[in-house]
């Protein structure tokens, strides 16, 4: 039976634990979100090689993971591809079993530690807390990276000191726990609930590394609770996965059904080798100090997941089918609108989320020049068979609209300041290309009503108004090409092209009202004949805009 005053100190063990594993925590956050930001351009180029091999996806995988430290983070992003549509089962499945590797890379880091490497570590973080009062972002950046992987090894050390599991009572209440769980299957299932409550595989790695380095925990149990832990980690990946289409749930299956093929597997290594595997492990790193010990888990770690992706990554067709038939596609007819390269699940990974909402933008960029094309030749030959192309387009530009104006204003607060006027031109060009797709939508009606009537423009007019259209024509490959490609060789033509809408639009008034006094036009035409120049006047106006957005970021030139 404890004394008052012994329980009181195994409280205060036991805060301190907390707290350690707390600092750690934080510390993984900001250096994950430090190197999420920094690295950047290094994500677009990974993710610009995705391709069907295999080898090159496990490559990209382990970097993007070692780079972010969180192969939580690696795998909800994949998820927010695949629901996007950018990337395939068969890409992102590779990805996945690489994002385990990437993260042994922390277990390494946490198991390297001593008192050098310690006191280095502490002035990383009081160096990153230093640079975090300067102005520059990049700086800024660096100080949360160094503040960071400071405090990984300030809470791994506030872990490990005489306050959490040097006092005694700790130690002994630890052995009587493990001395109770010591079933390899319970100690697994102690891995996964810790991992899931923290969602953090590497926190959880990062403790039991330190509980053996202390003497807490021993080896041979150990290696249970990390294999424990690689399942556990697939929590993030299946809550990301609620509420995203089927490719997207199947990714997060893939996930879970290889981790725990490779907890199957490496458990009963384990359990029936279980004396040959500790003294592997001892032989490879000898001695009773704490790094020694510490190695021996980090190392089983690094082998766990090297030899699961080893052993599976020939199997990823297999995988890919067997999740197509756990996971159903759905039979009932889904919403009609959807964006399709951007999803809220990049929300976390800001440079790849803005990537994928330029191309969001062409995409829709796409649409309205096809309802411009359609509007014209209705126009032009009267033919009205395109209506509904042409109604199903326009919502799918309202719809891609709001949408991704709710998704910049969520991103907006997590992107560098240089990518802040980028978010800025990218409001304006979605306002912009909303007023064309309704321009068109109203020249597609104007021809509809004027059929209906069996009302037809002079040859004149037609002639004149085919005149703009093809200026404006000319206008959309200029304006689309700049905004795609950032070129702005062609922006003069851009601009002048404009000026000369403007000029038609004012001799093409007069020409009409002069014909209409003639005798020579009906009067019937005429509201249609104005509100076409007029139409065509403000979406060229509209296209230098957008044309125009990639000089002057911070708001639209004409309404």
């Amino acid at each position: 039976m404890l004394s008052a005053e012994e329980i009181v100190q195994l409280i205060q063990s036991l805060i301190w634990l907390l707290a350690g594993v707390g600092v750690f925590i934080v510390g993984m956050n900001f250096m994950s979100e430090a190197l999420e930001k920094s690295a950047g351009e290094g994500m677009k180029k990974l993710l610009g090689r995705i391709s069907n091999n295999r080898f090159s996806g496990v490559g990209i995988g382990a970097g993007v993971t070692a780079i972010i430290q969180s192969s939580s983070a690696t795998s909800v992003m994949v998820i927010g591809l695949v629901n996007a549509g950018v990337m395939t089962l068969m890409q992102a499945t590779p990805i996945i079993m690489g994002a385990n590797i990437g993260t042994t890379i922390t277990g390494v880091l946490v198991a390297l530690k001593n008192d050098y490497f310690n006191m280095l570590m502490y002035l990383f973080a009081f160096a990153g807390v230093m640079m975090g009062f300067f102005k520059k972002e990049k700086i800024k950046l660096a100080g949360l990276l160094c503040s960071g992987l400071g405090l990984i090894f300030v809470g791994l050390n506030v872990m490990s000191s005489e306050q959490a599991f040097g006092n005694p009572l700790v130690e002994t209440m630890f052995q009587g726990i493990f001395s109770v769980i010591d079933s390899p299957l319970l100690l697994i299932f102690v891995g996964v609930i810790f991992t899931a409550l923290i969602q953090s595989s590497s926190a959880a790695t990062g403790v039991v590394i330190t509980m053996v380095g202390t003497g807490i925990l021993p080896l041979e149990l150990a290696l249970f609770i990390v294999l424990g832990a690689n399942i556990g980690t697939c929590v993030t990946a299946l809550l990301a996965s609620v509420g995203a289409n089927a490719n997207s749930k199947r990714v997060a299956l893939i996930h879970f059904t290889f981790n725990v093929i490779g907890t199957v597997l490496f458990t009963a290594i384990v359990w029936i080798f279980n004396e040959p595997m500790i003294n592997l492990l001892v032989s490879m790193f000898p001695g009773s100090d704490p790094m020694s010990l510490q190695m021996r888990v980090s190392l089983f770690h690094v082998i766990f997941n090297v030899t699961t992706t080893c052993v599976l990554l020939p199997f990823v067709s297999q995988l890919v089918k067997y999740s197509c038939l756990v996971i159903k596609d759905k039979k009932t007819t889904e919403d009609t609108y959807a964006l399709k390269y951007v999803d809220d699940r990049l929300l976390p990974m800001a440079p790849v989320a803005l990537m994928q909402v330029k191309k969001e933008i062409d995409y829709m960029f796409s649409l309205v020049e096809e309802n411009l094309n359609l509007s014209f030749d209705a126009m032009g030959t009267e033919i009205l068979t395109n209506g509904d192309k042409v109604i199903a387009n326009e919502g799918i530009i309202d719809y891609t609209n709001g949408a991704l104006t709710r998704f910049l204003i969520k991103l907006s607060p997590t992107v560098e300041q240089s990518d802040e006027q980028v978010i800025g031109s990218y409001f304006h060009v979605l306002n912009d290309l909303e007023r064309i797709g309704d321009h068109a939508e109203n020249f597609y009606e104007i021809a509809a009503a004027m059929s209906a009537k069996n009302i037809t423009f002079s040859e004149k007019a037609q002639a004149d108004i085919k005149k703009m259209c093809d200026k404006i024509l000319r206008m959309i490959v200029i304006s689309r090409n700049a905004f795609d490609t950032l070129d702005k060789s062609e922006l003069p033509e851009l601009a002048a092209l404009e000026n000369d809408t403007d000029n038609m639009k004012k001799e093409l008034t007069a020409s009409h009202f002069a014909r209409l006094a003639e005798g020579n036009c009906s009067m019937d035409v005429s509201p249609y004949y104005s509100s076409v120049v007029v139409g065509l006047e403000r979406v060229a106006d509209h296209l230098v805009n957008v044309g125009y957005s990639i000089v002057n970021p911070v708001g639209s030139q004409k309404e």
